[in-house]
């Protein structure tokens, strides 16, 4: 250890009401997330750990890591619960992971508005059950909501189960306000309201601390899961779309084909292995979804109210699919993208036909601007980077937009482009760039050219 790094860590001991931990093995688990979905990402993360992990207690133990880390230009990367997959909550040049777990608690809730004031280091799952009281729940949830942090999920997620209804975690109204900590000489806790957040949210903590967040909830209902099957991957893509343009609440829309239903848990497969469509929906819905599959044929199945199942379809949707996938065998990896509006069979069956059982498809109904669109995460059997870009550029080639699940950086994820507001909030509150470095292309680009 240099004299240097004695300096700093003896420095970070006198701060009050914070915790350090530097045991090897708990600093190497709190140094990773879900990134060995991607066999790109592994190869280049699984070397990344920390020096040291800190849970904070309070702001000013916040503001004091901030400012000693600014003081020794220490790498400061944030994290929740580490349920990511993309290397978002990964320190790629060491440093400190600041775990914010002890920021867990319901600041204020607006009964008139409905909108909830939540620090960043609150378990969903834990969110949700305090909402209930106000006959509230949360419009967006990860598939990982049980474990997942709210504040993880503003700055790393991007949608999911609810997303059907309420589009995307960028759309506007969904992330009302925010307050944040800057890493600068002397930290301040600073307030962002709707408009101002935006270069925050889903930033991968690159241009803040995100302490707590203001959010747009829901109404609580109770949601039905529904399955229904299909013998036909076409007629289920057809089905699911007339379900979205009804005039019902839905809460959750997705396909599974049939090879990947046989490769989910024993609780959720049927006799018969069909691809199926699942759904949820109120109980108001359920007469119309009856009478829907009625016209196209089909089959269907009411498991019952999803809170009250054992296990529910919300285990088996959005990345939790992979996740399983991934349980049986270790080769399959996935992507993500919007479908072309329109004209999703002719991708699908271009893909089918040249790629047979290599792609398999998963199919999620979303919102875009208030729109029903579909969205794929298709699980894909490894098989080198080439054929995972020929896979890729076929998709793109025919009209879908990639998210890029094996890439590290903000922009190559998802935005597809560096985001102005996102570097400007960069420079204002990170002016060093040592929050999570090497995940913002942008800042990058603003190195290289010495802007």
């Amino acid at each position: 250890m240099t004299l240097s790094n004695l300096k700093f860590i003896n420095k970070l001991k006198t701060v009050d009401n914070l915790e350090i931990i530097e045991s090897e093995s708990d600093v190497k688990r709190l140094s990773k997330d879900f990134y060995n979905y991607s066999p790109i990402l592994s190869e280049k993360l699984d070397g990344c750990i920390a020096d040291l992990v800190v849970r904070p207690g309070n702001h000013s133990s916040v503001k004091k890591v901030a400012e000693i880390c600014w003081e020794f230009d220490i790498p400061l990367t944030l994290r929740g619960s580490g349920t990511g997959n993309y290397g978002q909550a990964v320190p790629l040049f060491k440093g400190v992971v600041m775990q914010m777990s002890r920021f867990n608690k319901l600041e204020d809730f607006d009964p008139e508005t409905g909108f909830v004031k939540v620090q960043s280091g609150c378990l969903m799952v834990d969110l949700n059950k305090q909402l209930e009281k106000y006959g509230r729940e949360l419009r967006l949830l990860p598939s990982t909501w049980k474990t997942a942090t709210i504040g993880g999920f503003i700055a790393g997620g991007s949608g999911g189960i609810g997303s059907i209804r309420w589009g995307f975690l960028r759309d506007p109204g969904n992330l009302i306000g925010l307050e944040a900590i800057t890493m600068n000489e002397k930290p301040e806790l600073l307030k962002f309201d709707a408009e101002e957040s935006e270069p925050l949210n889903h930033a991968y903590g690159t241009n803040g601390i995100i302490t707590s967040l203001l959010l747009a909830t829901d109404i609580k209902h109770s949601w039905y899961s529904i399955v229904i099957d299909c013998t036909e991957l076409e007629k289920a893509i057809k089905i699911l779309k007339t379900l979205t343009s009804a005039a019902i609440d839905l809460k959750l829309g997705a396909i599974l084909e049939e090879e990947i239903v046989d490769q989910m848990p024993r609780w959720f497969k049927s006799k018969s292995i069909s691809h199926k469509i699942l759904i949820q929906s109120t109980l108001g819905g359920i007469k119309t979804i009856d009478m829907i599959c009625k016209k196209f044929k089909v089959e269907s199945s009411l498991l019952g109210e999803e809170e009250k199942l054992v296990n529910g379809i919300s285990e088996v949707v959005w990345n939790h699919t992979t996740l399983h996938m991934r349980s049986r065998d270790k080769n399959w990896t996935y992507l993500q993208m919007l479908l072309p509006q329109n004209n999703e069979f002719e991708l699908i069956n271009f893909l089918r036909k040249k790629w047979g059982k290599k792609v398999l498809w998963h199919i999620e109904a979303v919102s875009q601007q208030g729109s029903p669109r579909l969205a794929a995460l298709p699980v894909l059997k490894w098989n080198g980077v080439e054929e995972l870009n020929e896979i890729m550029n076929d998709c793109k080639k025919l009209g879908a937009f990639i998210f890029n699940p094996h890439v590290l950086t903000v922009e190559g994820g998802g935005l597809g482009v560096v985001d102005a507001d996102q570097v400007k909030a960069k420079l204002k509150f990170d002016d060093k760039g040592l929050l999570n470095p090497g995940k913002l292309e942008g800042w990058a680009i603003k190195e290289k050219f010495n802007i």
